[in-house]
């Protein structure tokens, strides 16, 4: 675990806000630390305080988790990747609290959801991808002006799928004004790291040199990814960088994946204790699980690609400016704000905006939790300044 001084430190998490703030020095830390983690001293992108490390989920959320909970989903440490696969996701939790408040659980609607595929890489099969055109675009899409956002979802590399993830993607959609393009990755650990790293490099590159076929705009192709999802982003970003691929404007990422060390959000999470609930759709064992099944090799685990927080410098060089988007519940708080430091520190414009009562997955619950929807938005804000460029 990289180590750093008060004053470092206090200068890393700054520079996750939207403010740069001056270091401060260490004999003027005690009364900003506690238990070595900062106080809710910095600034978000809006201007506003950063939530602490621990948190509470605030009524919507917490609405969702015990319906959520309700269905008595068991914990995925203990369970095998194929039953792991059977549980009830989190997100069914909304349509439960949908149900209840007798709403309509009809899905968000686009102008068309499209499946097609797309050459995997070398020696390993054609790649599905879900188009979601956003609603109004058929003109756009004819003429092949639609801007293009590349979309991995979530689950450790070892769950879930685009479908699972399918109000994520509508929501960006509707919201960016992009034709979203979700990379349905193969999954470990049938299909070991770097599997999902190479059929996503692949779709991606396809995508961005044939983007016509998609009703796109080759010029203004960006990625996006929640949690595993958030890694393949950000990574599509390097490898292009690494082989000389083409390169997205933009990157989006929900709290990523971007290392696999013992952090201060990952002590706080190693149960649902700290949020008063019952369980939290992530704790900090359930990441270890995650990673037992992906990597191919501790070494693995320790490469750019599995970490790119350690990454070294020279990688980030000419990277596209990143949203960062965190969840105050969740155990990969810390990480995404030390890689919104890292990329300011290597010279990438960076907006991080951490939302607090709300836990890992909260994205694309936009239907019963506001925060999802102003998390969406924020998104598709600087995404559509990206594209604009």
């Amino acid at each position: 675990m990289i180590k750093f001084s008060p004053t470092r430190l206090f200068a890393l998490t700054a520079c996750s806000g939207s403010l740069l703030l001056a270091a401060v020095p260490s004999h003027a830390m005690p009364k900003m630390m506690k238990g070595g983690m900062m106080m809710a001293r910095v600034m978000n992108a809006n201007g506003m305080m950063m939530p602490p490390l621990v948190g509470t989920p605030d009524p919507q959320m917490r609405a969702v988790l015990n319906a959520w909970t309700s269905l008595k989903p068991k914990p995925i440490t203990k369970l095998t990747p194929k039953l792991a696969r059977q549980q009830p996701f989190v997100a069914v939790g909304v349509t439960l609290v949908q149900q209840k408040q007798g709403r309509s659980i009809e899905r968000e609607k686009v102008d068309a959801v499209v499946d097609t595929k797309v050459p995997g890489p070398a020696g390993a099969p054609d790649v599905l991808v879900r188009s979601y055109y956003p609603a109004g675009s058929a003109q756009e899409r004819k003429d092949g002006k639609l801007p293009v956002l590349v979309y991995f979802h979530g689950g450790g590399f070892v769950i879930a799928s685009i479908t699972a993830y399918d109000a994520s993607c509508r929501a960006l959609a509707n919201a960016s004004g992009a034709v979203v393009c979700a990379v349905a990755y193969r999954l470990a650990p049938e299909n070991r790291l770097p599997a999902a790293h190479e059929d996503s490099y692949a779709a991606t590159q396809y995508i961005m040199k044939n983007a016509r076929k998609f009703g796109g705009d080759s010029s203004k192709v960006a990625v996006a990814g929640e949690s595993a999802g958030g890694n393949l982003a950000t990574d599509m970003c390097l490898m292009a960088k690494m082989r000389g691929g083409v390169m997205p404007i933009h990157q989006v990422l929900v709290y990523p994946v971007v290392q696999g060390k013992t952090t201060p959000s990952y002590r706080a999470y190693q149960s649902a204790k700290p949020a008063r609930v019952k369980a939290i759709p992530l704790t900090a064992p359930a990441m270890k699980w995650f990673f037992k099944y992906a990597l191919p090799s501790p070494a693995f685990g320790k490469t750019a690609l599995a970490s790119p927080l350690y990454a070294p410098d020279s990688l980030f060089e000419g990277l596209p400016p990143a949203t960062i988007i965190g969840a105050q519940i969740d155990p990969l708080q810390s990480e995404g704000k030390l890689y919104a430091a890292k990329l300011r520190r290597n010279g990438i414009p960076v907006k991080y905006m951490l939302y607090p009562g709300v836990t890992h997955e909260f994205f694309g619950m936009g239907a019963v939790v506001d925060k999802a929807k102003q998390a969406v938005n924020f998104a598709a804000n600087e995404l559509k300044m990206a594209y604009a460029k």
